[in-house]
């Protein structure tokens, strides 16, 4: 359904030009989720925002390809893509609380979206489509909390609202930028439920952005981690949790906390801080905090594939597989060695 070839996304700074997303390439399918994980940072936000002409702003510089359904989205109109938000691709934005109007009924905020894309509707469909929508994300009581405005909800609850108004158009393709932050786990695993149901029982896919991930775990089909801008590994859920191969992925694997071992004394964490977008390493970007890097990594590696028995399994790493899951074991499960100077 959704190609990207090859995009990028500069901003124009007092820093300097800040490289957000740097040749980034994916697909989605019908029926997929495709999750995007990473530090805050990468540039995660910034992919899946340019997809839908969200980053176009004086000083910013979108290049590449996005096409849906061969339509072509980087170069498209913005009457085009006012046509295209809500009915065919829609975003659960990250906050809720700031992305709903908090001076406007939820139920209006829900109901603009349908008449702007569905015009022949008379107000009493239209207020109908809103209540069966709200008891659709399981939101109770929903005749009676049509009319009630954002403050009155939880946080849960008003994800829930971000997410009946992204799916009042029947989108075939539905973004959800971090939709479970600032939930707690409870309510994080009804969230995530209530996303795959509505994938399954549609067919859309979902593009997922996340850092977290126990959430890529509970959903996904397919992960990409970023790191700095790229895409430093990809390939399905079990081979980027059973098989990864990008020392990044390994630290962050290493770094969620596991209730089936003794607890460390220490969590795991990677050293150093992600590089500023503005001035990246050169060579491998994760070079500077990977206490494997070698001569060769002073020489930007390829994203590719790299193992002969995982045909769609791609990473930017110059080890050999055979060392990566030597070095990738650290106390008898996957992480990332301490040790080694960050470089600044």
């Amino acid at each position: 359904m959704l190609e990207v070839e090859d995009l990028r996304v500069e901003f124009t700074t007092d820093e300097g030009v800040v490289r957000a997303v740097d040749g980034v390439s994916f697909s989605l399918a019908e029926g997929e989720v495709l999750a995007i994980v990473g530090e805050s940072g990468s540039g995660k936000s910034a992919t899946v925002m340019s997809v839908l002409g969200l980053t176009r702003a004086a000083g910013a510089r979108v290049q590449g390809s996005a096409r849906l359904f061969g339509r072509e989205l980087v170069t498209a109109s913005e009457h085009e893509l006012r046509g295209i938000r809500g009915a065919e691709i829609a975003m659960v934005f990250q906050d809720p609380m700031s992305a709903l109007n908090p001076v406007q009924r939820v139920g209006d905020q829900i109901a603009e979206q349908i008449r702007a894309h569905e015009r022949g509707l008379s107000r009493a469909q239209v207020d109908r489509r809103v209540v069966e929508l709200m008891e659709r994300v399981a939101i109770p009581r929903a005749r009676d909390r049509v009319r009630d405005y954002p403050h009155e909800f939880s946080g849960g609850m008003r994800q829930r609202v971000m997410i009946a108004m992204a799916l009042s158009c029947s989108p075939r393709i539905l973004i959800a930028d971090e939709p479970t932050t600032a939930l707690d786990v409870t309510i994080q695993a009804q969230i995530l439920e209530q996303l795959a149901r509505l994938g399954e029982e549609t067919r859309m896919g979902i593009l997922l952005v996340t850092h977290d991930l126990g959430v890529v775990a509970d959903i996904a089909d397919r992960v990409a981690v970023m790191y700095a801008g790229q895409i430093v590994e990809d390939g399905t859920l079990d081979e980027l949790f059973y098989d990864p191969q990008h020392p990044y992925t390994w630290g962050l694997l290493g770094s969620i906390p596991r209730v089936d071992r003794e607890r460390p004394e220490r969590l795991p964490a990677i050293p150093g801080a992600p590089p500023s977008l503005a001035r990246t390493p050169h060579g491998c970007r994760f070079r500077p905090r990977c206490p494997h890097r070698f001569e060769r990594c002073e020489a930007p590696p390829p994203l590719e594939l790299r193992l002969d028995d995982s045909p769609g399994h791609r990473d930017r790493c110059w080890l050999e597989p055979g060392d990566k899951r030597r070095l990738r074991l650290v106390g008898g499960q996957v992480g990332l060695a301490a040790g080694g100077t960050v470089i600044a």
